[in-house]
């Protein structure tokens, strides 16, 4: 490619309003892939532990099954199991707490289970979904930051070729094709943000739709003392 075309030469003759988007939109893409990269191996993780549901539900018993669940403290099936235990024990004074009245006693058994259960389910959640919010800003946002250096660009080309008196289509297609560029790069960082985040929240609503599977089955196992359309 000759050398006064090109991503090169738009660095090299843009001022700084050129190189100040043309660095945020590769700020932009650079956030978008880590947030891609770094969440696509939290699902594939997540995915990998929630296989081990079942082998929760064939121990012999709770302690058992909860260390044949994987991950460690990270594991939300771990944390969902362990939590439900923990209110199970608390609402009927067996964890060792003062059997005195506190405002969780107005609340049966499966009221206050749901609730643990549900508060544990939110904060997975919520973790699931953390950086999304990245993809989504760069998403909307990168296609006018680089419509903008475009329009920026065009300006100055324009400018350029004013004084220096000649419209020729050799003067005019260089510098305003350069200034396209921007178009392009605002696109090709947009495009990949869009497409990983429609596919993190696919890969998000699969692994909750498990996790609240499992928490519906252990709310029927610590209220009944069976897994639902199960014999424990």
């Amino acid at each position: 490619m000759n050398s006064q075309f090109g991503l090169m030469n738009v660095w090299s003759q843009g001022d700084l309003v050129t190189k100040t988007v043309a660095l945020l939109l590769l700020l932009m893409s650079l956030a978008s892939w880590m947030v891609i990269i770094i969440k696509t191996l939290d699902i594939m993780k997540f995915k990998r532990l929630a296989t081990e549901a079942e082998g929760f539900w064939h121990s012999e018993d709770f302690s058992k099954g909860v260390s044949q669940l994987g991950g460690g403290a990270e594991n939300p099936l771990r944390q969902l199991a362990l939590e439900g235990r923990e209110a199970t024990a608390h609402i009927l004074n067996t964890d060792g707490t003062p059997a005195k009245a506190q405002l969780h006693d107005s609340l049966d058994k499966s009221d206050w289970i749901t609730r643990s259960l549900r508060n544990t389910l939110d904060e997975i959640t919520a973790k699931l979904q953390s950086g999304l919010a990245i993809l989504a800003s760069v998403g909307s946002t990168a296609p006018f930051v680089g419509l903008f250096g475009t329009v920026w660009g065009i300006y100055h080309a324009l400018l350029s070729i004013g004084a220096a008196g000649q419209a020729t289509i050799d003067k005019v297609a260089g510098p305003i094709g350069e200034s396209l560029i921007m178009t392009a790069l605002g696109l090709a960082v947009a495009i990949p943000a869009v497409l990983g985040y429609n596919a993190l929240v696919r890969g998000n609503k699969g692994i909750l739709m498990k996790l609240n599977r499992f928490a519906h089955d252990l709310h029927a196992y610590f209220v009944t003392g069976a897994r639902v359309g199960k014999t424990q």
